[in-house]
Formats: C-alpha cells, sequence, structure tokens
C-alpha cells in the first residue's frame, strides 16, 4: 500500500511568522494536533504540534497572563529540519519511522510541495485494513516450514473449501528461522472443517487450538 492512497490532502498550514494564538485557534477550530508550517513556495520548514503550542502559552494557573507571549511567531517553537515522505513510499516502510523516531505525525512532499499528511492515527486506521480485523470473520494461527512454496500449498486447502480469506500475515516463529506463522483472517464464523482440513495435511494449527494436548 502507498502513501498516497491513506494521505489526508485537506492540509492546514501556516507561514512561520503568524503568530502562536493563530496555531491555538486552528488546532482548536479543526480538531487537529499538527500543523506543517510552509514557506511561500509551500515547501516543509517546520511543524508544530498542539503540546508545542501548550508548552508556549501561558499557564491557567498563573495570574498575570501577558498577551505578548501568543503573539510571538510560531517560527520560535516549530520542530526543524522536518522528516518528511513521498508519496510513493510503501506505508509498510513508514511505520518504521513512527516506531523508531516515536513521531506522531509525518508531512508527504513531493517535488518539495507538501502535498499531504500522515498521521498515527492513519497508520492504526491501514493496520486494521491490512490485518483485516474490521471484517467480520475467523483468524487462523498456522505454523510452517519456512521454505519456497509453502504458503500456496496452505491457501489451495482454503480453496478447496470455498472459504474467502481476508488477509495473510507472516511472522516469524520466536527464534527459529527455520519456521513461520502464517495468520489467515477469514470470512467464516465456523473455521473447525478448515482446521481439520490442515491438521489432516500434518500443519501445526496455533489457533484456535481446539486440542488440549497441543
Amino acid at each position: 500500500m502507498l502513501v498516497k492512497e491513506i494521505m489526508k490532502t485537506n492540509v492546514f498550514t501556516l507561514p512561520p511568522d503568524a503568530p502562536i494564538s493563530e496555531a491555538i485557534k486552528l488546532l482548536n477550530d479543526n480538531h487537529i494536533r499538527h500543523i506543517p508550517i510552509i514557506d511561500k513556495d509551500k515547501k516543509v520548514i517546520g511543524i508544530v504540534s498542539d503540546r508545542d503550542v501548550r508548552d508556549a502559552s501561558p499557564s491557567i494557573f498563573t495570574k498575570q497572563v501577558d498577551p505578548k507571549e501568543l503573539k510571538n511567531a510560531i517560527k520560535t517553537i516549530m520542530s526543524s529540519p522536518v522528516v518528511t515522505v513521498h508519496p510513493l513510499d510503501f506505508v509498510e516502510e513508514i511505520a518504521a519511522i513512527f516506531y523508531e523516531e516515536e513521531f506522531a505525525c509525518v508531512p508527504v512532499v513531493q517535488d518539495d510541495i507538501l502535498v499531504g499528511i500522515i498521521t498515527e492515527k492513519d497508520m492504526l486506521y491501514t493496520l486494521i485494513q491490512l490485518t483485516g480485523t474490521h471484517v467480520q470473520g475467523s483468524q487462523i494461527e498456522i505454523k510452517v516450514p519456512n521454505r519456497i512454496g509453502i504458503l500456496p500449498e496452505v491457501t489451495s486447502i482454503f480453496g478447496k473449501r470455498k472459504v474467502q480469506i481476508t488477509s495473510v500475515l507472516v511472522y516469524p516463529y520466536k527464534d527459529d528461522s527455520s519456521y513461520k506463522v502464517l495468520v489467515f483472517r477469514v470470512q467464516t464464523m465456523n473455521p473447525l472443517p478448515i482446521i481439520n482440513d490442515l491438521k489432516a495435511h500434518n500443519h501445526h494449527v496455533l489457533w484456535p487450538n481446539t486440542s488440549e494436548t497441543e
């Protein structure tokens, strides 16, 4: 899946000289958490989060509030430089950036121009779509040898039962590289027949565990 398929293109932005008070209004009025800061050529030069604005705002416990604080330019609190991604980047690779850098938002840039934005909420929603958990059905996990041809071998068993597969994920099996775990989301509320078929072909079903001896 590509970034352009999940990014939001209606992005609220501010110039670097905009006052902090304007950022507060933009965040509150549009229920957003991040504002890319762009120059006159629409190039991203910084980013401001609701936390940045909150930290720069006078405390609600302060009796003497100086309104000049909110008149300071947004560039004085923005984060810069900014990590950006491209519309043709893969979402799965961008997820690693979110995890490793602990980002909550990443601007999307093409030809140095801001064209969209991706948030952690977008990433979580995409994960739900990729794993098929938004579709009613059952999950089946199978431990298989890590060898070429094992996936079509297993999916052919599902095909014979005419079971619709919503998603397939492949995980490492603990620390043993000679095995993999195949995780299937299937559109059936009774997975027992397909589980029995898998076992009949000597596949190790990890979940659901229908036998107390396994």
